[in-house]
């Protein structure tokens, strides 16, 4: 009579994993509020005579301006007020126009997110299948073409890639729309944004495509997969096998990508004129207004910090291999018996 096997439970990552990834998270985000915030204090002009003009930056106003901003605060002072209105969702208001911070970056963020997810889509479609096949076909013809795309796409500026993209697609063969993000609904928002998504998307296709073709090769040269190859295991597993051994380090990688899409859009929502947070931000700081700067890169390091975060607590559920590195670890007690590290 056979034992019933018992029912496989789903893997829990351990409570002291989980709170030493979030507090690590958390003590990052404190480094680079205190990082943001010094070095826009440190950057050269005045918001005062900035926001006035030269006309009317006489003393008084001078001073009343400063005076109703807070601009001539004690650093910390400045520091602790900025990151405790943070804390609770109100970002100030902008110097330049007088609008709440977060309703302006609220204003902008949708556009922005549909762009960064569209590139990603288009990183991952490209980067990821080409990194395969490149891999499975290394040093022949389809490995070399493949990398000597990478390196084309990867050494192109995107601001150039953006350029030649608007002059094929949307002027010699009119298949899209060369610049706004378009009024109507959600199909002609989509036809904007597929230019500027591929623009910025190639920009890091090269990237994940030589990271897979990389892991691929490894994975390729192990023994269990050689011995596999040699006992005549059909291509398919072997295959399964493959891919699933490069599952962790590709994925780190997607997480790299999309964190660096996510701090990239600048020069793609300036080419195509898209009122996004990139065309946000460089107007910020042309104006030097602090507030919004400030935010910007607040809201850009703490998303960058929450995908670095998520990243690492799927790891574990991706490979099993890496439960046995999360888990605490054991040691025997006085009487035998095993206790918790």
């Amino acid at each position: 009579m056979t034992t019933p096997a018992a029912p496989r439970r789903a893997p829990v990552l351990p409570l002291r994993y989980l709170l030493r990834r979030i507090c690590g998270t958390l003590v990052l985000l404190f480094v680079l509020s205190c990082a943001v915030f010094t070095l826009l204090q440190l950057a050269p002009g005045d918001p005062a005579r900035t926001l006035l003009g030269p006309r009317s930056a006489t003393p008084e106003a001078l001073a009343a301006v400063r005076a109703e901003h807070h601009l001539d605060d004690p650093f910390v002072s400045q520091y602790l007020r900025w990151i405790g209105d943070a804390l609770r969702f109100d970002l100030g208001t902008s110097l330049r126009t007088g609008e709440d911070v977060s309703a302006a970056i609220g204003a902008r963020l949708g556009l922005t997110a549909q762009l960064v997810g569209l590139g990603f889509a288009v990183a991952l479609v490209l980067g990821i299948p080409g990194g395969i096949v490149s891999g499975l076909r290394a040093r022949r013809a389809t490995d070399r073409v493949l990398q000597g795309l990478g390196v084309v796409a990867l050494s192109t500026p995107v601001f150039a890639g953006a350029l030649v993209l608007i002059y094929v697609f949307a002027l010699m063969l009119g298949w899209f729309p060369a610049y706004g993000p378009g009024d109507g609904g959600a199909s002609d928002r989509l036809q904007h944004l597929v230019l500027p998504a591929l623009a910025l998307g190639l920009a890091v296709t090269a990237v994940l495509l030589k990271l897979t073709r990389t892991t691929v090769v490894a994975e390729l040269g192990r023994d269990h997969v050689v011995f596999a190859r040699a006992r005549g295991v059909p291509r398919s597993t072997v295959l399964r096998y493959v891919l699933r051994g490069t599952l962790v380090p590709v994925l780190t990688s997607a997480a790299l990508v999309l964190a660096y899409l996510l701090a990239g859009t600048v020069m793609v929502e300036e080419v195509f004129a898209l009122p996004g947070l990139g065309s946000l931000l460089v107007s910020s700081i042309t104006f030097r207004d602090l507030p919004l700067v400030q935010a910007e890169a607040l809201l850009v390091a703490g998303l960058v910090c929450l995908v670095t975060l998520v990243t690492d607590l799927l790891l574990p559920f991706a490979d099993p291999r890496l439960r046995t590195t999360v888990a605490p670890r054991r040691r025997t007690g006085p009487l035998g018996n095993e206790t918790a590290a």
